[in-house]
């Protein structure tokens, strides 16, 4: 090489190629001893039997036989038997619902969990988010991201939706993404996604890209509430108005078992050169 000439590495050319696109930032690997509760530093344990606006049968309990660690998973088990918490309300199922509540939250990321969830009429397994801010505007102008839904009358399609004002309930937006061959959802794990960022939502099972939400996806005179932090909800619910009731076919116990949940934050933006996960 001729004087003054100084030699560039390729890597050094581009840099943005050996720089991850993703940083993990928050997880839960459920790795505690078998039959442990779930560490307290990084979930809330919801409790109550009050149908949580969507007539569910279920009583949420803070028990190890709802909600334990167990060979590297977390196990939600629902259980069919006659339970009266300490509020007075009886129910015949009882299961466990946790979140990140006053212990974790982000605006904008990866959220991902790997999980084989249960089956059956009448059960309800999801892996979601609220906004951190439910407790002022209350929900739903706080925002909704579901980033896993399934109903047991539907064993091969899962379900991802937003909630928000004037927009939830029934008239979320939402898509669903179906398993090729009828393969039945609760016969392995698998990965589901969304990527978060201002003004849009991707959705992903097993990395595969199934949908995609924008400002432009909402009704006319509606608003954007995803631009501020949420917190991470796993639960599973007995019956309610989209699943049904359990009947004969249904099978108890069930459980949803949750291998990691993991949480990042992007390193830098989305080009042809980025790393996809």
């Amino acid at each position: 090489m001729g004087a003054g000439v100084i030699a560039v590495s390729a890597a050094e050319q581009t840099p943005s190629a050996t720089v991850p696109a993703w940083k993990l930032v928050w997880s839960d690997e459920f790795n505690g001893p078998n039959g442990s509760v779930v560490d307290s530093s990084k979930w809330a344990t919801e409790t109550g039997g009050g149908g949580f606006g969507n007539n569910e049968l279920e009583y949420y309990t803070s028990r190890l036989e709802n909600a334990s660690q167990q060979n590297g998973n977390l196990v939600i088990k629902a259980v069919q038997e006659k339970y009266t918490g300490s509020d007075g309300v009886t129910r015949n199922y009882t299961s466990a619902r946790l979140k990140t509540q006053g212990k974790f939250s982000q605006a904008y990321g990866r959220f991902e969990a790997r999980i084989k969830i249960p089956r059956g009429q009448g059960i309800w397994p999801a892996f979601w988010m609220l906004g951190n801010d439910i407790d002022k505007p209350g929900w739903p102008a706080c925002g909704e991201i579901d980033i896993m839904e399934n109903i047991g009358k539907e064993p091969s399609l899962v379900h991802g939706t937003i909630h928000g004002p004037g927009y939830s309930g029934g008239k979320g937006i939402g898509s669903p993404y179906a398993l090729p061959d009828d393969q039945s959802f609760a016969d392995d794990f698998h990965i589901f996604a969304v990527e978060w960022e201002p003004k849009a939502i991707r959705f992903y099972v097993d990395d595969h890209l199934y949908a995609t939400r924008t400002p432009a996806d909402l009704p006319e005179g509606t608003k954007w509430v995803y631009d501020h932090p949420f917190f991470i909800l796993l639960n599973v619910a007995v019956g309610g108005y989209w699943p049904g009731n359990p009947d004969a076919t249904t099978v108890f116990p069930q459980i949803m078992l949750v291998d990691y949940v993991r949480v990042y934050a992007r390193t830098r933006s989305k080009s042809t050169n980025s790393v996809q996960p």
